[in-house]
């Protein structure tokens, strides 16, 4: 067989010139590895929305009048009692000026019992009264808690600001995208240690408790918990040393390729800063995926030098045969592999695109250190031109196995494989059609439920009456619009409506607040709680609402409905997103428009639907490029088909595993299916190289498929269940999301490893149903 005139160039020019490859490569490494020491992890609010969604692009026109949904949320508590008490004031006042001090703090929109803006409204004799709840002259004795609790309770904020029992009290702010002080782009994580050195450390004691919650302490919180992945590096480490010991009985070929593949690693990691990118709480488990699949294909180069070496050549020529052997499916393996993350460049969420960016390039670096680096590395080496013992030990019984396997690619086994294949994918497909879009557990997903910040999470929304999982439907109209009752009387019937849909605790907008002080107007009567059409009375009901209440602009063409959800699951989401668009249908007309979304689940809403957008085009791009991939390489349309149709059971068997596990299809989750179908792609290009070479020369698929065995069966036996052994350790994350990707790629690492040498095999048989020497025979 004739060999392609540009690997024989490539071939010959690395290896006549070994040592200059390997002063560049040690070059290169000492330079990156100097960059990688620079990358910083970053964790920017807008790396986790699509902003260019059309929620998104309300959310962001508005930001400036209503804040974000980048919001801090500090509940103070006693643990001994309720509030009223000179400690707990003196704690909440502290926390209340620190927080309103920490650089990136929007101060306009801290809020607290403390903040001038926190008023209290009564009914008078001559109309109205009120003034700040606490009042500039407040003493915490008993005469001055007694004032404030007076006020609290006419400010009607007990259950927003205060806990319904009394027994802790609010700190809101929200933050800025960038920092004043430094001018730059806020630094999410710095603001996370503030919160818990500067605030819960320094005003958390015996007697009072601190909670905090916030997209900035959340990311703070995974970003603590995302240290633990090099704990699970070194675990990685240590478990494929041993895997790879046991295959090859030498300490030096053992470590050969995985120190190549921490050289990718860092190649990779100094790219990245090179390129002006951090890394984010989800990116940072890639380089254990580069390393893993740096061992994978390096385990591949050593397993073909050493078969080489026992034909009796030396190892500098079998290192150039196994180059020229491995290039084109190894290549085409690892080009595979990064188009697959590339692919995951169409969806539009920043921290998934750099996630593609950082996963793609370590794929890369793979293709130089262990295609090129690891075989002139090994050409250095002097291996003995025998059997390694544990080939003499276990050799006989190894090909009994591989001769026991090559019956599977015979029409009798075939068919009860292929007939059970297809009932595991209908019963895949079934569960599949369940999978949910978004989060399925209440808190934050990243998180485990036992975590302080869900902890912090439920006892706010326990002790009060609203819920931190919020909507603001943005109602958009022409100025001076609020002044109109029929602007506000749609505004209500909207409320109304959506108020009665399950999942929805309660809602707030101006039209509400105008009832409510309307009936203020009229001693507090009930029955006055309704819109009046009167427009000056209108006006006096509205005028007392300012704008730091969030339900309303300067000129007032602007007006939220804020919707308080039980919680953020994915149901709960889709039910309450359908339900405004229908409303909003019905009720928009020539002055008024409903337009979804601003709040955190507005932000969760966008982000679902990006999901769910995304999942059929990037399933097409990836199962796309490997097909003209595996076309180009092995130009046969039956060769592709017979690696490609496992790939796609298995995708179908991981969806169908996620419904069954309750694990929603998220930003976290979606790169998986991804990852997953580009690395297990390997196992069936490695074992279909072979095959299908020895098929062109007229063996039957029983023959092919053993000598596909005998030549890859190990290394790709050791390569699947390393893989899945080294991510299975992520199940004892602190991180709820590193724990679901690492039970989805075990899965897909495994399964894809038994479909590449069971179902392919079997496809196969019915594939080639004739050897090329039967043929010419007839």
């Amino acid at each position: 067989m004739s060999i392609n005139p540009v690997i024989n160039k490539l071939e010959n020019g690395i290896f006549k010139h070994r040592a200059f490859v390997l002063a560049f490569f040690a070059l290169t490494t000492v330079v990156l590895l100097f960059q990688a020491t620079q990358l910083k992890l970053d964790a920017a609010f807008t790396k986790n929305i699509p902003l260019n969604h059309e929620y998104m692009q309300t959310y962001l026109k508005h930001q400036k009048d209503f804040g974000g949904a980048n919001n801090i949320l500090i509940s103070v508590c006693d643990a001994e009692g309720d509030i009223f008490n000179e400690p707990f004031f003196d704690a909440l006042k502290g926390v209340h000026d620190q927080l309103f001090f920490i650089p990136g703090v929007d101060r306009i929109l801290v809020k607290s019992l403390f903040s001038p803006s926190t008023r209290f409204v009564e009914v008078v004799e001559d109309g109205f009264a009120g003034g700040p709840v606490i009042p500039a002259n407040f003493r915490p004795d008993e005469q001055g808690l007694s004032v404030v609790k007076g006020n609290i309770e006419k400010a009607g904020i007990v259950g927003r600001m205060v806990a319904d029992d009394y027994s802790c009290s609010m700190v809101t702010a929200s933050l800025m995208e960038i920092d004043p002080s430094t001018g730059e782009k806020l630094d999410t994580l710095s603001i996370a240690e503030q919160l818990e050195n500067d605030i819960r450390a320094q005003y958390e004691n015996d007697r009072i408790t601190v909670h905090v919650i916030g997209f900035a302490k959340m990311v703070g919180d995974v970003a603590n918990g995302a240290k633990g992945v090099v704990v699970f590096f070194a675990i990685a480490i240590a478990i494929t040393a041993i895997m790879v010991f046991f295959f090859c009985r030498s300490i030096t070929l053992t470590l050969l390729p995985i120190s190549c593949s921490l050289i990718a690693v860092i190649w990779q990691m100094g790219m990245l800063s090179s390129l002006g990118f951090g890394i984010d709480p989800m990116s940072i488990l890639v380089p254990f995926l580069v390393f893993a699949i740096g061992v994978s294909h390096g385990v591949q180069m050593i397993n073909s030098v050493v078969k080489q070496v026992r034909t009796g050549i030396n190892c500098k020529e079998g290192a150039q045969n196994s180059f020229r052997a491995l290039l084109i499916p190894g290549g085409v393996a690892l080009l595979s592999d990064t188009i697959g993350f590339i692919t995951l460049l169409s969806i539009d969420i920043g921290i998934i695109r750099e996630l593609a960016i950082t996963a793609s390039l370590g794929v890369a670096m793979i293709i130089l250190t262990n295609l090129v680096l690891l075989p002139v590395l090994i050409s250095y080496m002097k291996l003995e031109n025998k059997p390694l013992k544990a080939s003499k030990r276990g050799g006989m019984h190894k090909s009994d196995v591989w001769h026991a396997m090559a019956a599977l690619a015979t029409r009798g086994p075939a068919t009860v494989i292929l007939v059970l294949t297809a009932g595991l994918y209908v019963f895949g497909l079934y569960h599949a059609q369940n999978m949910k879009i978004g989060e399925l557990h209440a808190g934050a997903p990243s998180l485990h439920e036992n975590s302080r910040y869900n902890q912090d999470t439920f006892l706010i929304t326990d002790r009060y009456a609203i819920s931190v999982d919020y909507i603001s439907v943005i109602v958009e109209t022409t100025p001076d619009a609020c002044t109109s009752y029929d602007n506000l009387d749609v505004i209500d019937r909207f409320q109304w409506q959506l108020e009665n849909v399950q999942g929805v605790q309660s809602a707030v907008s101006l039209a509400s607040i105008a009832k409510i002080v309307n009936s203020g107007y009229n001693e507090g009567n009930p029955k006055w709680r309704v819109l009046s059409r009167n427009q000056q009375t209108l006006v006096q009901s509205i005028a007392r609402v300012p704008t730091s209440s969030g339900l309303l602009n300067r000129d007032c063409s602007v007006m939220p409905v804020i919707l308080f959800l039980e919680d953020h699951k994915a149901a709960t989401i889709t039910r309450v997103v359908d339900k405004v668009k229908a409303v909003a249908s019905e009720l928009n007309n020539d002055n008024l428009t409903f337009k979804l979304a601003s709040g955190p689940v507005g932000v969760m809403a966008a982000t679902n639907e990006a999901v769910e957008a995304a999942q059929l085009p990037m399933m097409l791009y990836v199962y796309g490029a490997v097909i003209i991939l595996c076309l180009v390489s092995f130009k046969s349309v039956r060769a592709t088909i017979s690696v490609v149709l496992p790939l796609y059971i298995v995708s179908t068997l991981a969806q169908g595993v996620m419904t069954g596990l309750d694990i929603g299809l998220t930003v976290s989750t979606l790169p998986v299916i991804a990852l997953g179908v580009g690395i297990g792609v390997d196992y069936g290009i490695y074992i279909l190289s072979t095959m299908n070479a020895r098929l062109k020369e007229g063996d039957s698929v029983e023959q092919a498929y053993f000598a596909a065995l005998q030549e890859r069966g190990s290394a790709v036996l050791l390569t699947g269940v390393t893989l899945a052994i080294g991510v299975s350790t992520w199940f004892f994350s602190a991180l709820k999301f590193q724990v679901d990707m690492g039970i989805l790629l075990t899965f897909m690492f495994l399964v894809n490893m038994l479909a590449a040498i069971i179902v392919l095999p079997a496809i196969a048989a019915f594939l080639w149903p004739k050897p090329k020497k039967d043929e010419k025979k007839q």
